[in-house]
């Protein structure tokens, strides 16, 4: 049975022998005369657009990314509720607490209530930040 099975007619084809002999695609191998194609390794890029302004030449450019802009771990004070009454509050422990990766400098953000007076030690505060903090009679110590 299964040696007597082939492929339908038609749906094998002999590849192109290219380069042998003049009787088919010889010579040249169908790559014509001389010219930048007909060489090895010729050719252009894909990306190369016949010597017109290519596409990344003419979409505008807008704006500016610094390389040095200080990109902070962001803590807001609602989230130091974690911490009991009095405490003074280190990065270390931020970081031990899971609100801040330690990888970036860390800043205390205004957004929620203040629990109560609570120490923090951080790199930045917002004005809003030290506000609420002092408000509640704690502290906010810029290392």
């Amino acid at each position: 049975m299964l040696n007597k099975l082939s492929p339908q007619p038609g749906s094998k084809k002999n590849r192109k022998r290219v380069g042998r002999g003049s009787g088919s695609t010889g010579k040249t191998s169908g790559k014509g005369h001389k010219g930048q194609n007909s060489r090895t390794g010729g050719g252009v890029s894909p990306w190369f657009e016949g010597g017109q302004t290519p596409l990344k030449m003419r979409t505008p450019k807008r704006g500016f990314t610094s390389r040095n802009k200080l990109v902070f771990d962001l803590i807001q004070v609602k989230d130091l509720s974690k911490f009991s009454e009095g405490d003074t509050v280190t990065p270390a422990e931020l970081i031990k607490a899971g609100l801040a990766s330690g990888k970036k400098p860390i800043k205390i953000l205004a957004n929620g209530d203040m629990p109560f007076a609570l120490t923090i030690k951080a790199d930045a505060f917002s004005k809003g930040a030290i506000i609420k903090i002092e408000e509640k009679g704690g502290k906010a110590e810029a290392i």
